[in-house]
């Protein structure tokens, strides 16, 4: 793999502080659009109760691929030029794909040919020596991240369905991939895709904040999905595995073993349905802000146990802190449950 300088902190910084006030003020000025043209009905999967406007995630994803943009700019501090515009074909792709199902419902058939599409294309975009598991043979691997790519957009998609749950996932998990990017355990183009989604991601979180005055929508969090995918298989490409299934530990937990329950009851899982953990937590009396706290906290618990496994080089507490993360996440979902 090519090595590259650390990206200069100043330009990093420039680019977060951008990133925040950029999809902030875009909000600001697009929320008359969203009332009018965009309002999400509730049904059986929402938590809200009136219809709320919808698309905030268009905002994200433009933020975050003007932040690409800029990065192509220097291709000698940030990388390979054509890397990201396969990237940000893919996210486009998948940004329309979403904005067509919040206003019009598009069949699964269709929506995951073009999500799966979309993954192929950032696979293709890998480095050819970039490799997750090392024993694995490379085709049968890039299958297997195929897969799973489009799995995790669809976790991602699956958890945005109370207010300021993706902004309590996205946030701390992106801002933690930034402080590793900056270490030299993602390449420089990651490291500001992390930093402009952190950003984006804050600056739409007070439109958000329970009682939401708007949503992501999947025009948000399909895309969204597909950028985390990118960047945790960088990750954990370059030596950092168990870092790169911490982060994400509590949406993984919930989404599976919700479906695997729901295949287990003999429900069809393409349906809408409220069977999520955090979905029966509120439906048995937590608030919203009490179940987004709570998963904030863990996640921050599990960028610390990320963090100890970049800072102490040992297989053994490699598998200790994903036992742990683990513990800790099931403790959450049995506390939700039993609600």
């Amino acid at each position: 793999m090519t090595t590259l300088a650390v990206p200069n902190f100043a330009q990093l910084t420039l680019i977060f502080v951008a990133s925040v006030v950029g999809c902030s003020g875009l909000i600001g000025l697009l929320r008359p659009f969203w009332r009018h043209y965009a309002l999400a009905k509730p049904n059986l999967r929402s938590s809200h109760a009136a219809p709320t406007p919808q698309g905030g995630g268009i905002v994200v994803i433009v933020v975050v691929i003007v932040a690409m943009l800029v990065t192509m700019l220097m291709p000698s501090v940030y990388g390979n030029a054509l890397h990201l515009v396969l990237v940000i074909a893919a996210v486009i792709l998948l940004a329309i794909v979403g904005a067509i199902d919040d206003v019009r419902i598009i069949e699964v058939v269709p929506r995951l040919l073009a999500q799966t599409i979309a993954v192929i294309i950032v696979v293709a975009s890998l480095p050819t020596e970039l490799h997750v598991v090392s024993f694995l043979p490379w085709s049968i691997e890039r299958l297997l991240l195929v897969i799973g790519g489009v799995w995790f957009v669809n976790v991602v998609n699956f958890m945005d369905g109370i207010d300021w749950m993706t902004v309590a996932e996205v946030v701390p998990l992106t801002a933690s991939l930034a402080l590793f990017g900056l270490t030299g355990a993602l390449p420089p183009n990651a490291t500001v895709v992390s930093l402009a989604l952190c950003g984006a991601m804050i600056g739409f979180a007070p439109f958000n904040r329970p009682v939401a005055r708007l949503f992501l929508g999947d025009v948000g969090s399909l895309p969204i999905g597909l950028l985390i995918g990118w960047l945790l298989t960088e990750l954990a490409g370059r030596g950092h595995l168990i870092a790169a299934v911490l982060l994400p530990l509590y949406y993984l937990a919930d989404t599976a073993i919700t479906i695997l329950r729901r295949l287990v009851n003999g429900e069809q899982i393409t349906k809408a349905h409220r069977s999520h953990f955090y979905q029966r937590a509120m439906d048995g009396g937590l608030s919203v802000k009490q179940i987004i706290l709570s998963v904030f906290v863990v996640n921050i618990m599990l960028v610390g146990l990320a963090v100890i496994t970049f800072a102490i080089a040992s297989i053994a507490l490699q598998f200790v802190t994903l036992a742990v993360g683990s513990a800790l996440v099931g403790t959450l979902l049995n506390k939700f449950n039993r609600r």
